[in-house]
């Protein structure tokens, strides 16, 4: 395959969106650690809290791993278009390939960070109503009560 100086470059945008969207994502959990930690501070003991918190410290760890990640992929590009400019045409297009897993291991990360917001929802509504184990597809082609 060959790579010019443009097909790095493609990724810039891809990249810095998604770490846009992993700082939105940091961004609106401070906000609700926050709001959390002032209802425990005052004696709002609930034991959902505690699960919450628990919940949210992973999110925040897969978020930062994410952004981590996103930051190495975007450092392999700008890497892979000196190599190019170079004509280090071998190295290019291993440090290209860097970039591309890095950019999937941060987009994986960002599966699960996902499915583990889901669940986080899930205990808020907990407190409301009693959730039964259902999988995609009960909830799918279930009847809704009107």
């Amino acid at each position: 395959m060959d790579i010019n100086i443009n097909t790095p470059a493609l990724l810039f945008p891809a990249i810095t969106l998604l770490m846009l969207a992993f700082t939105n994502r940091f961004l609106s959990l401070a906000v609700l650690v926050r709001k959390l930690h002032d209802e425990y501070s005052r004696g709002e003991r609930e034991k959902n809290i505690l699960k919450q918190i628990k919940n949210i410290r992973s999110r925040i760890n897969l978020i930062r791993y994410m952004q981590a990640l996103s930051v190495l992929s975007f450092l392999c590009c700008v890497l892979c278009m000196y190599a190019i400019y170079r004509n280090w045409m071998v190295m290019a297009h291993w440090i290209f390939a860097g970039s591309l897993f890095f950019l999937l291991a941060s987009i994986l990360l960002s599966l699960i960070e996902i499915n583990k917001s889901t669940k986080a929802i899930e205990l808020v509504l907990s407190d409301i109503e009693e959730l039964d184990k259902e999988n995609i597809f009960t909830d799918i082609f279930k009847k809704e009560d009107n």
